[in-house]
């Protein structure tokens, strides 16, 4: 059975004019999908009204929180000593959130308590996501 991290954080949402609008997001992370991180906004948060989840590597989460990270539609960087931005490019548009750099440490250490870095079973989830794409699943 798969384990599952979920931790409620406070985020900045940094609008064109540089206001700041709170918004809370879940990280999720599960040892189904070692390899992945889950950044989940409720409906009120995004653009179209729904729940949003935006899926990316956790070591690209990793790396984030110390130097620029990312090419694409996720991009993460330290801004000063407390927050990390995450930036989110989408066919809707962009969006720029500001989170505590110590909440996403806390939850990224709590991860690599579920599953060491390095001991990721690839082979597991190529197998599952090669099964999804013919319908072997």
């Amino acid at each position: 059975m798969d384990a599952i991290i979920e931790q409620l954080v406070y985020a900045r949402l940094v609008a064109a004019d540089d206001q700041e609008i709170p918004v809370s997001a879940t990280l999720r992370y599960t040892t189904g999908d070692p390899l992945a991180v889950f950044v989940d906004f409720p409906a009120e948060a995004a653009l179209a009204g729904e729940d949003v989840t935006w899926t990316f590597a956790r070591a690209l989460l990793d790396q984030g929180l110390r130097a620029p990270a990312g090419h694409g539609d996720v991009q993460i960087w330290p801004h000063g000593r407390t927050r990390t931005v995450l930036e989110f490019h989408s066919p809707h548009g962009v969006a720029v959130l500001q989170f505590p750099s110590a909440a996403l440490r806390r939850f990224l250490l709590r991860t690599y308590t579920a599953v060491a870095a390095g001991q990721e079973d690839v082979a597991e989830v190529v197998e599952r996501g090669l099964g999804t794409l013919f319908g072997w699943v």
